[in-house]
């Protein structure tokens, strides 16, 4: 009897202790969420020298890097290309690190150490990796990276920026993911600070251009409005520079004059919806195709359920809701013919109609 007795209260007492343990556990990570956070890299550059800080679980870990561990000056990229035999392409991955990574695994675009795998094609990212979800850093460094493993073997990734990608770079943060707004407090900086001119991705950032034309097909985010081509003959290099040169421009002055309108405006290269939203003709998209002589547009921006065409596959939308973090697709261009590329990794035809959301 007394043995039962004794084996109950030390039953009890076990039990007690694990219990209070993790009310102890939790009342911690309650007081201090900050022990919840791991980000980084962030590259800074100061003088001669970069500075790495990464987070794990709270804690800032720092170190100093040999000058030639990064670049840190980046040639605007070329952004007229020909000759190209497949074309991948998506958008507004929005911090989606995981799913991306899936999605382009699937597809053998990357191999299962992350590594390039689509030899001498390009992949396209129209835009928005950044705002709403938790890995946007993630996804930079991994897009830096495959970058220069895809011009290694005679491929390209274009990373064009989308209006996700300006509006941070212009502090506005109104879309960061909270997470972010604690790595700001941990680093006792601002979020645009990560980002600025005298950071590594900065600066590679402050490289990519706003649209990029392969073979007969112009890339851009949001989409190219009969109202931008009334203010702009349509060259490519310039509208890029226009772009670039902007970034470092404060709000205040960038609507000085009538240029925010143009260039950051509803139909400008970054905010455009038109294609979706103003039931165009036929006709108006053959004009704007024929002024800036080419036989197609792929644009993100635009949320849908898959990959989608519109105007007799004039008009391709690479939105696929990745920001979701559920479901994605990639658009695949073979000789001029364009195909859904799904997240099982199966190659399927556009549905006659689709609709945006």
């Amino acid at each position: 009897m007394h043995t039962y007795f004794y084996s109950f209260l030390l039953s009890l007492f076990v039990i007690f202790n694990v219990c209070s343990q993790d009310i102890e556990t939790t009342v911690d990570s309650i007081a201090n969420p900050f022990l919840e956070i791991n980000d980084g890299p962030y590259v800074f550059i100061e003088n001669a020298e970069l500075i790495e800080k990464t987070i794990v679980k709270g804690e800032i870990l720092t170190r100093h890097l040999a000058a030639n561990t990064y670049d840190t000056l980046f040639k605007p990229e070329e952004t007229v290309f020909t000759d190209v035999k497949h074309i991948v392409a998506l958008s507004d991955i929005h911090g989606q690190y995981d799913l991306a990574i899936e999605l382009l695994q699937k597809n053998q675009i990357i191999d299962e150490n992350l590594a390039w795998n689509f030899g001498q094609n390009h992949l396209v990212i129209v835009g928005d990796v950044f705002d709403r979800g938790e890995k946007v850093n993630e996804l930079l460094w991994f897009i830096y990276k495959l970058e220069q493993q895809a011009k290694t073997q005679g491929g390209r990734v274009h990373f064009l920026l989308g209006n996700h990608e300006y509006m941070v770079l212009h502090n506005d943060l109104r879309y960061i993911h909270k997470k972010y707004r604690m790595t700001s407090a941990l680093l006792e900086m601002g979020y645009v600070s990560f980002y600025d001119n005298n950071t590594v991705i900065g600066r590679w950032l402050r490289s990519k251009p706003t649209l990029v034309k392969i073979n007969n097909t112009v890339f851009v985010h949001g989409g190219i409005s009969e109202a931008f081509l009334s203010h702009n003959e349509f060259e490519i290099e310039k509208i890029n520079e226009i772009m670039r040169a902007s970034i470092d421009v404060s709000k205040a002055g960038l609507k000085s004059t009538d240029f925010y309108s143009i260039y950051y405006g509803s139909d400008s290269l970054i905010w455009y919806r038109g294609y979706f939203d103003d039931n165009l003709s036929n006709a108006a998209i053959s004009d704007i195709l024929k002024q800036i002589n080419s036989e197609h547009i792929v644009v993100g921006h635009c949320s849908n359920e898959e990959v989608v065409q519109l105007y007799d596959e004039k008009i391709y939308g690479v939105d696929s809701s990745i920001k979701y973090g559920k479901y994605g697709e990639l658009l695949f261009i073979k000789k001029n013919k364009a195909f859904r590329l799904t997240l099982e990794g199966k190659k399927k035809r556009f549905r006659k109609a689709t609709t945006s959301k």
